[in-house]
């Protein structure tokens, strides 16, 4: 069971940090927003979803519902404002379909373990597949459970068909669930979806799902946990999904995700996606990627750990692949093809490798026109800051027409990238580029990009350019601590129409690729040729004066002050001389604070 303090979940100082966050997982009006509600070129979220117990009333009676009960029966008859306690420990196997009621925000319906609140972790407390009986899962990080009980009910889908075995009916509302297990059963069988709608008639909305565990099947194919097309104001909280996969040569699927959405012609949004346990193959968060006409907005996605198993990667000691003998299809930790006024904030994301279509990358911002069927599709006002990424081969894509699409999206703009750790960057180790950013910028192109305050050790560029049309606007790379690697900045790839071809001269490529970039007060590791002018270039690790480098994986990366009793022996060329007059590199006390409890 957690401590007090992580039942808290942040610290004080976070509380601190981030003025208008609510502690124990509680309702903030506008978590990390700002007064003007921009954060860099972003926007930030206009609208947050209230998902606090006392947010989600149900004041009428309780129904119990024990094993060898009739449960979709007693889903069709509860009234709004009334409980289901299905029995702790109980199974109910099937479809069941959440139809349409006339609920209201001060009438929901709950779907609830019978087990008392006291056998369920607290509110705003996130839950582990202990309090289903299981202490640990293999290849997984550690959960505190000191005696594993199955206090939660399960429903199970064991039967044929796509998607199950919760359904959402068209236009269902207010329902809640807290303490169940929903998983699948049927061996070596597809699943599309453990939870989606049934059909796209009329939005979905007012749908959360607290302290619930999510899983696939260990060798099995299960393509999502949470399909939110369709569904508006809805939330992931306090959760654990698990074995979401897809098959690689002899499965159905090749993308699984643990939530998805932004696709379809309903609208899409708000979303609230906190304080998570994520692993999936494909992209552990994902949003467009199909055809559509709307666009998801208002997306918050804060405090997960968004993970992928070594041993899914084949060679590893202990691989687990599916049960046809292949591995599982890997891409990305964090995908938006679709979506705008996206908050990402105080996640850990851990280990992303190549080997498939991918090439490792952990984070990928690529507007899609998929097959000429989304032409309203794009990716704008997106927020990442206070994240620690790692064990990846490379960092970031921002990326407009892919040479697949037909036909260009509606655009790729305003990103604020800020206070991002991102080390163990590995190309050997994890099979991809080695690159810190990589900007393909075709049609429409890219515009309003700013990468501040991060740091970011890559060994084979800081950024990869690919630009065959207009050259990218609004491009800031400020107050960051960066290995050059051994391409440093370049034009990457695009054959001979692209912007540039230059080698070991950074500012040429600069020039060449974009109009009237900002790069400066950079402190880069390895730096050679031409830069920018107001950058500092120091020729090691040790030179740039961090307390402990550690060779970029896992070390204490702040900046020495001064000669000191941490290891410190003379003041580091970046203390102090960022833009803003404070240590160029990531806020490290400060995402340290944000991602508290989050592993």
């Amino acid at each position: 069971m957690y401590s007090f303090c992580k039942v808290l979940r942040v610290s004080v100082a976070y509380f601190f940090f981030a003025a208008g966050f609510a502690l124990c997982g509680g309702q903030a009006s506008a978590p990390g927003q700002d007064k003007v509600g921009f954060d860099g070129p972003a926007e930030l979220p206009r609208v947050y979803v209230k998902s606090a117990l006392a947010d989600t009333p149900a004041p009428g009676g309780v129904i119990q519902v024990k094993t060898g009960d009739d449960l979709q029966n007693a889903i069709d008859r509860v009234k709004c404002g009334e409980t289901l306690r299905l029995e702790a420990g109980a199974t109910f196997t099937g479809k069941f379909h959440l139809p349409q009621k006339p609920c209201d925000d001060g009438h929901w319906v709950i779907i609830r373990s019978s087990a008392s609140d006291s056998a369920l972790p607290p509110e705003g407390t996130r839950i582990s597949p202990c309090f289903a009986g299981v202490a640990s899962l293999p290849g997984r990080p550690d959960f505190p459970c000191a005696i594993p009980q199955n206090v939660m009910a399960k429903i199970v889908f064991d039967g044929p068909g796509a998607n199950g075995p919760i359904l959402l009916d068209s236009g269902a509302n207010h329902y809640r669930f807290i303490g169940i297990e929903i998983t699948r059963a049927k061996p070596e069988a597809h699943l599309r979806h453990l939870i989606s709608t049934d059909d796209e008639d009329r939005p979905v909305d007012h749908l959360i799902f607290d302290r619930v565990w999510l899983h696939g099947t260990a060798t099995d194919e299960t393509k999502d946990a949470l399909h939110l097309s369709g569904v508006t104001y809805a939330a992931l909280i306090d959760s654990y999904v698990s074995d979401m996969h897809c098959i690689a040569l002899k499965g159905s699927c090749i993308d699984a995700q643990t939530v998805n959405g932004g696709t379809g012609d309903l609208p899409g949004g708000p979303y609230k996606i906190v304080n998570n346990f994520l692993e999936a193959s494909g992209e552990n968060i994902m949003f467009g990627g199909a055809a559509g006409s709307t666009v998801p907005s208002d997306i918050e996605i804060r405090h997960n750990h968004l993970f992928k198993p070594l041993i899914w990667k084949p060679e590893q000691p202990g691989f687990v692949g599916s049960y046809a003998g292949t591995a599982f299809i890997v891409k990305n930790h964090f995908e938006l093809k679709n979506g705008q006024r996206v908050l990402f904030e105080g996640n850990v994301l851990d280990y992303c490798w190549g080997g498939f279509t991918q090439a490792g990358f952990s984070i990928l911002l690529t507007p899609g026109n998929q097959n000429g069927r989304c032409s309203a599709c794009r990716v704008t006002d997106v927020t990442i800051r206070y994240n620690k990424i790692r064990h990846v081969a490379s960092g970031i894509t921002f990326a407009t027409a892919l040479p697949k699409q037909l036909t260009p999206s509606s655009g790729g703009e305003r990103y604020s990238v800020h206070d991002d750790v991102f080390e163990d960057m590995d190309a050997t180790t994890y099979k991809g580029f080695g690159a810190f950013l990589l900007a393909v910028s075709v049609d429409p192109p890219l515009n309003s990009i700013k990468v501040d305050h991060v740091t970011a050790f890559a060994q084979g560029s800081i950024l990869s350019i690919v630009n065959q049309r207009d050259k990218l606007k609004g491009f800031v790379i400020t107050n960051n601590v960066l290995t050059a690697g051994k391409r440093q900045l370049v034009g990457g790839g695009g054959g001979p129409t692209n912007c540039s071809h230059r080698i070991e001269d950074p500012v040429y490529v600069l020039d060449d690729c974009m109009v009237n970039p900002v790069f400066s007060h950079n402190l880069i590791i390895g730096g050679r040729g031409n830069w920018p002018p107001d950058n500092i270039l120091v020729n090691d690790a040790g030179a740039a004066g961090m307390r402990s480098f550690n060779d970029g994986a896992g070390g204490d990366y702040r900046l020495c002050q001064d000669k000191d009793n941490s290891g410190c022996k003379k003041r580091s060329p970046g203390a102090k001389v960022g833009t803003n007059g404070k240590d160029v590199g990531a806020d490290l006390d400060a995402i340290a604070a944000a991602i508290a409890n989050v592993e």
